[in-house]
């Protein structure tokens, strides 16, 4: 028997414990600190090993699973150390979002921060654990890597010695950074944005850097955008081995790959879309079937032409979904096949996996089938031509899409009582503004306004519903593998709260038994059309959970669904093109070879990967709209607006503007009339003298005094507190 060789440069299979993997084995064994030396003698190595056994203890230290400690090294875990993400809030404190999602955040406070910038993978040692659910306390003991390697930056002055004095935009990064100029021609002023490389540490308040790139004047939407791009490490630029891949494939499906597939190209398909959209994954069909109907779903089967572990497929999972900008988008795919081969254009043939679902009467999903298909898209709609045509019956408009009108009628019909069901059923709907971005010919803001919905928004949603739970059902049935789009349950104290401040006024509001979605949905209803609706909307949101991926199915409150997946947007999400892929496993001809589907383990990992790619691209959402929003109101400073209290908290309260989507903050320091104090039970602030009042949803006039980009902010004044204030006892 030949045996296996070992390089001198590390250990070979002969070996199975000198790995990392193994040494970490080793420590939980012993269950104490050991050096290096003391790892050699208790394995019994020779000395050609030693320089392996160093690298690994890097390796594992550099992961965060070993802790050095003099010359010696211990388990993190074991020394009360946890590893996670670095997440430094508004106020200058943070949290430790650990890797083990099982485990709390622990809450590091301003001092004990060390090194650590937001969105930095780090170590915290625990230094008070806390009992119920109050967050352990901790400190930044190493920073392992950092999440950022370049910032923007604004640059403020050039200094004597020719540096530039600069500071990241990022709010929470609380530091200036003296940085000179990596290539002699980069030019910059004072005031424009630059990416810097930062380097080592002067003092607590001051790095050294070196610029490395002119963004552009602080001014510009696209200069935002690409600071808000580098500051959630946004990928720009797709690698040569995913565009090789992308430019490797037809312009049309070819002959091969039609085979195996239903014919669908005679169907009166169309896509539903807004009137900018350059990418259409999902296209529409409604049919009558008897007294029933049958809602066909195409979406585009992207998970054809992109295989589990190619360059393609690994760039999109660590994208994890495409990026939305006012002016720009980063996709999660190369044109080529985004706006291309898996973009459901019409008059073309694409290939697709079809949810074919047979409703009853009243819009009831009764039996579904899923299956491959190709289909060829009759009509790129848009909403405003939905709204127009079939919901307003415009006759020029009905006229201009007269060939699938009656196709699109017999939808708006079936989506109203879909619709309906899931109204039943509890699911919750927020009648809550999303703010739309106007621009003007020369690309600066020109507005910022409520984005109007109608149903023909509605119907698409309602489709898209039944075809996520539908595939979600047709998984679950087979007792096959699925990554679920949970929900949880919403903060039950803050329920309570709201419905304790509202019976306060109304004794018809009554605590429910239990916080169903059912019952929140009655609540909103209840309150629908009264001066009570705003508060009821702003809270009941606040309460609810983030949204997140997962292989164990926990239902989604929000849609008072008992299972639902993503499955209608695989050219924008990864979890998408994943659930393609399990559904094709189960589709798969059982004498033909196994598919492999990935296993539970390796489910979980994606479903967390994936909802924090999520989390970065929500948040990068609400910063550029927060920045764009800034740069509108600059020139608007001194100005005098109408709004609504948004929000109350101990130092002040939010105000929505009534004429332009924007929000800003009144603090108390400037409230000079009277001491307030704040009654979280009630959402009010309170004046100790006059019993002046400020409650949530209530109407106030206020001055903009600052638009600052540097904290993102906008900051008011009351006008006239006399005319804004109630007294507290009409809320007794």
């Amino acid at each position: 028997m030949t045996r296996n060789r070992r390089k001198k440069s590390g250990p070979g299979p002969a070996e199975p414990s000198l790995s990392p993997t193994g040494l970490l084995r080793v420590f939980k064994e012993v269950r104490r600190p050991m050096s290096r030396a003391e790892v050699v003698r208790h394995l019994k190595l020779k000395k050609k090993d030693k320089a392996a056994v160093k690298d690994m203890l890097r390796e594992l230290v550099e992961q965060g699973k070993l802790i050095r400690i003099r010359r010696g090294y211990g388990l993190a875990e074991a020394m009360h150390c946890i590893t996670g993400r670095l997440e430094i809030q508004r106020g200058g404190f943070g949290f430790v979002v650990p890797e083990d999602s099982r485990r709390k955040d622990v809450f590091i406070n301003q001092r004990d921060l060390g090194d650590g910038w937001h969105g930095d993978k780090v170590v915290a040692a625990i230094v008070r654990e806390n009992k119920g659910d109050r967050n352990h306390e901790g400190r930044v003991v190493r920073v392992l890597e950092r999440g950022r390697k370049v910032l923007p930056v604004k640059v403020h002055k050039r200094m004597r010695g020719g540096e530039w004095l600069c500071r990241p935009t990022d709010p929470r990064l609380g530091f200036g950074i003296i940085a000179g100029l990596a290539d002699p021609t980069i030019e910059v002023r004072p005031g424009d944005i630059a990416l810097c490389a930062p380097g080592e540490r002067i003092d607590p308040t001051m790095w050294e850097g070196e610029i490395t790139a002119y963004l552009g004047p602080e001014a510009s939407v696209p200069v935002q955008e690409a600071l808000v791009k580098s500051n959630h490490n946004i990928r720009l630029r797709f690698p040569s081995g995913a565009l090789a891949q992308a430019e490797a494939l037809p312009q049309e499906p070819a002959d091969k790959d039609m085979q195996g597939r239903r014919d669908l190209t005679k169907r009166q398909f169309v896509t539903i879309d807004g009137a900018t959209a350059r990418d259409f994954d999902d296209a529409v069909l409604v049919e009558r079937a008897g007294k029933g109907y049958v809602l066909w779903v195409a979406i585009a089967d992207v998970a054809h032409y992109v295989r589990e572990g190619t360059p393609l497929d690994r760039e999109a999972l660590e994208r994890g979904n495409s990026y939305y900008f006012p002016q720009s988008v980063e996709p999660m795919f190369p044109e080529r096949l985004s706006n291309g081969l898996c973009s459901l254009n019409p008059g073309v043939p694409r290939l697709v996996m079809v949810a074919r679902m047979e409703a009853d009467e009243h819009g009831a999903t009764r039996r579904t089938e899923l299956f491959p298909a190709i289909i060829r898209s009759q009509a790129r709609l848009t909403y405003g031509q939905i709204k127009r045509g079939v919901l307003d019956g415009d006759p020029a408009e009905a006229e201009a899409i007269g060939p699938v009108l009656p196709m699109l009628t017999l939808a708006v019909e079936l989506a109203r009582k879909i619709n309906a069901l899931r109204t039943r059923r509890g699911s919750l709907d927020f009648d809550l503004p999303e703010p739309e971005i106007l621009f003007d010919v020369h690309g600066d803001t020109s507005d910022i306004r409520p984005r109007r919905r109608h149903f023909g928004h509605q119907l698409i949603e309602e489709f898209m519903i039944a075809a996520n739970e539908a595939v979600a059902r047709f998984l679950i049935e087979r007792d096959l593998p699925c990554l679920f789009r949970i929900h949880p349950p919403a903060d039950e104290e803050r329920l309570k709260n709201l419905f304790r401040l509202l019976a306060q006024t109304d004794p018809g509001v009554t605590m429910p038994k239990e916080m169903t979605p059912r019952a929140l949905q009655q609540l909103i209803a209840s309150q629908k059309g009264t001066d009570k609706e705003y508060v009821v909307n702003r809270m009941l949101l606040r309460s609810m959970k983030q949204a997140k991926y997962s292989p164990d199915n926990e239902g989604h409150f929000g849609l008072a669904s008992a299972e639902y997946s993503h499955f209608t947007s695989p050219i924008r999400r990864y979890a998408d093109l994943v659930v393609h892929r399990l559904v094709k496993a189960a589709l798969a001809p059982a004498e033909g070879p196994p598919t492999a589907t990935p296993g539970r383990k390796k489910l979980f990992n994606i479903a967390g990967h994936l909802s924090g790619r999520e989390r970065g691209a929500m948040d990068a959402e609400r910063e550029i709209h927060k920045r764009v929003m800034i740069l509108f109101m600059r020139d608007k400073v001194g100005g005098t607006f109408g709004g609504v209290i948004s929000h109350i908290t101990d130092y002040g309260f939010y105000v929505e503007l009534r004429e332009v989507m924007a929000e800003g903050m009144v603090r108390l320091s400037t409230m000079d009339d009277d001491y307030y104090t704040y009654w979280p039970k009630r959402e009010m602030l309170v004046g100790e003298r006059t019993g002046q009042a400020f409650k949530l949803g209530q109407s106030v006039e206020v001055v903009l005094e600052e638009a600052s980009l540097e904290r993102l902010e906008l900051n008011f004044t009351l006008k006239s507190i006399a005319d804004s204030a109630l007294d507290y006892k009409d809320h007794i």
